[in-house]
């Protein structure tokens, strides 16, 4: 039985998909780099303060690191995925799109298009 939080999960995969190692993201941020591990590994969770400044080193929601987003929930995918990238992959970047742009509106910041 897999015991990760899924924070762990989804902060693992932001910094890999902005193509950081632990120890540039640790910096950006500001916290040690043995504790993005840790968090990571799921051996300690991150403290909201971590979250926030992780979030804010990504460029990503702090809602998009956290296993409690009501978007992604309410996300379903119909599309199909290409042969690079499977379903989990769109589903994902889709996901940080969205959760984006509840971020965005919620903020008070309309669309630029």
């Amino acid at each position: 039985m897999d015991q990760r939080t899924g924070s762990s999960d989804r902060i693992e995969a932001a910094r890999k998909a902005a193509g950081l190692s632990q120890r540039q993201l640790a910096e950006m941020a500001g916290i040690a780099q043995a504790t993005l591990s840790r968090i990571e590994q799921d051996i300690r969770p991150a403290k909201m303060n971590e979250i926030l400044a992780l979030a804010w080193a990504l460029g990503c929601p702090a809602s998009e690191l956290m296993a409690c987003s009501g978007v992604r929930d309410r996300l379903e995918c119909v599309a199909r995925a290409t042969e690079q990238s499977g379903m989990e992959t769109m589903r994902g970047e889709l996901g940080h799109y969205l959760e984006l742009d509840a971020y965005l509106e919620d903020q008070g910041i309309a669309p630029q298009l």
